[in-house]
């Protein structure tokens, strides 16, 4: 007796057809959960198991940036701290280029003014959490700070080309908007995970939201946060590269090895006119007189 499947390919007049392939629908379904499991192990399985061995310590950055978030909003709803606030991290077009360095790095902890605070603390917790857990505390403020400065940056740099250049220039009424707010940073870690990582699906989901942001509500906000977007690419991208002639921070950090003479073979030389100092308690050494003459040792062998 034939199969099933033999006979119904009979029927049709053509092959034997097997029931067990999958179609194209349940392939790319396999391949979509099989690359969010990847995903998952990579962004969040890796930095929960490093927090579980850290402990409360490797919540130490996202608990200072939500903290400071905090404080910095609280303050700004007195006219007296909002006054405190601008003047220490208000950080704008039109100021002078060294000012705006200076404000910058207090302005991440400033909550932007259009934008909902207690909506973006929870995506500022999971940012710094995760960069902290995946990539260590220096590079993740490396990286916060300097996808912020990129954007400041280009803001100001569009602002001076004006609005009828190139096509993204923007009005000199820009430079007196107030260009605070950890978003950029935030978008700027997650894009420099996921490129780290790869991750396609929280890259197109990061990159996807700041381009529609930016058609849906063209600001200077919406464009600054491209900007990040670019540059965590590029960071990302040079993730573990180092030019040769750049040296590692460990190197650095090692003791020079003393002067002498080169190669690992190179016998040390004494000085002729130096002597040894003898060691407190150790035993003083013959002198000549003291010790036995190998002649008499000879004879004393040959009388007995």
């Amino acid at each position: 007796m034939r199969p099933a499947e033999e006979r119904r390919g009979a029927a049709d007049g053509g092959g034997a057809v097997r029931d067990g392939a999958p179609g194209p629908p349940a392939r790319v379904g396999a391949f979509v959960l099989r690359t969010l499991r990847n995903e998952g192990r990579a962004i969040f399985a890796d930095p929960v198991r490093r927090l579980r061995r850290r402990g409360p310590a490797g919540l130490l950055l996202a608990g200072v940036a939500v903290g400071g978030v905090i404080f910095f909003h609280a303050l700004a709803q007195r006219p007296a701290g909002a006054d405190v606030v601008r003047a220490v991290g208000g950080v704008q077009g039109d100021l002078p280029l060294w000012l705006a360095l200076l404000r910058t790095p207090v302005s991440l902890y400033v909550p932007a003014l259009d934008l909902p605070v207690w909506a973006g603390i929870t995506q500022l917790f999971l940012a710094f959490a995760l960069a902290e857990n995946s990539l260590g505390r220096a590079r993740t403020l490396a990286v916060a700070y300097a996808t912020t400065l990129a954007g400041t940056l280009t803001a100001r740099v569009m602002i001076m080309a004006g609005p009828d250049r190139w096509g993204l220039g923007l009005p000199p009424e820009a430079g007196q908007v107030l260009d605070t707010g950890p978003s950029a940073a935030v978008v700027g870690l997650f894009t420099y995970i996921s490129v780290v990582r790869r991750a396609p699906v929280v890259f197109l989901l990061t990159g996807g939201s700041m381009v529609w942001e930016s058609i849906a509500k063209p600001n200077l906000a919406g464009r600054e946060h491209l900007v990040a977007v670019a540059a965590a690419i590029v960071l990302g991208l040079l993730h573990g590269r180092r030019p040769a002639w750049l040296p590692g921070p460990r190197r650095l950090l090692r003791r020079p090895a003393p002067s002498g003479p080169a190669g690992p073979g190179a016998l040390a030389v004494p000085d002729a006119g130096a002597q040894a100092a003898p060691s407190v308690g150790a035993p003083a050494a013959p002198s000549a007189a003291e010790m036995p003459s190998p002649r008499a040792d000879a004879g004393l062998n040959m009388d007995i």
